[in-house]
């Protein structure tokens, strides 16, 4: 839960801190400028407080872990992408997109830190524990800090316990373990498609090379 307050807060932050010519910035994630990154960080700001009250009777389906699925690669056709592109262009102002990212992000943190960890929830049709929900998104949280940060050398970077929990996930996720010349950001980058890996990390990735990378839906 902790992990979960201060990879968000460092995120919010970090888009806090952005110079508005930023935000016409490409971000890592293809296709995407820095604002559609914000305005897409806004829904998932949203998705965090309607999880967390929405509470679940059932035994739990996922954990953080398998809370994640392999997806195939984003092809820039799905048309969530596209209404959230129209979306952050309708701000017009970046001042705005932060002032709302603040706002419902806050939100979403305070609802984090009062919810009881071991209360289920439900969210697109599974049961976790809001525990499980929380450390789920430090994932979320910290490869989205990397997209935001991929072509602006001056933002700070994510927590480095967050990209060490992320790496975790990662790894328990793909069923292997990166190779420990590997730090925590260049496994995340590489095992997430982010970045491709050079010659000697290919090498050292062997086989599992093939298996990569992993797309998270």
């Amino acid at each position: 839960m902790d992990l979960f307050s201060r990879s968000w807060t460092a995120l919010r932050t970090a888009v806090a801190e952005l110079p508005d010519a930023d935000f016409a910035r490409p971000s890592g994630c293809t296709g995407w400028l820095v604002r559609d990154l914000v305005c897409h960080l806004v829904i998932d700001a949203q998705d965090v407080l309607i999880t967390l009250v929405t509470p679940a009777t059932s035994e739990p389906t996922r954990d953080a872990v398998t809370y994640w699925d392999i997806v195939e690669t984003p092809t820039g056709d799905d048309p969530l992408d596209a209404l959230i592109v129209r979306l952050a262009a309708a701000y017009e102002e970046p001042g705005l997109l932060k002032f709302h990212l603040d706002d419902v992000g806050s939100a979403a943190g305070r609802a984090a830190g009062l919810a009881d960890p071991t209360a289920r929830v439900g969210t697109q049709g599974q049961v976790l524990t809001a525990g499980d929900y929380l450390s789920a998104y430090v994932l979320e949280w910290t490869l989205h800090h990397l997209d935001l940060i991929a072509h602006l050398p001056d933002a700070a970077e994510p927590p480095a316990e967050g990209l060490a929990r992320s790496r975790e996930l990662l790894e328990r996720i793909a069923g292997a373990a990166f190779p420990a010349s590997f730090s925590d950001k260049d496994a995340l980058l590489i095992g997430t498609g982010r970045r491709a890996p050079s010659e000697a990390e290919q090498a050292q990735l062997g086989e599992w090379a093939a298996k990569l990378p992993l797309v998270l839906g």
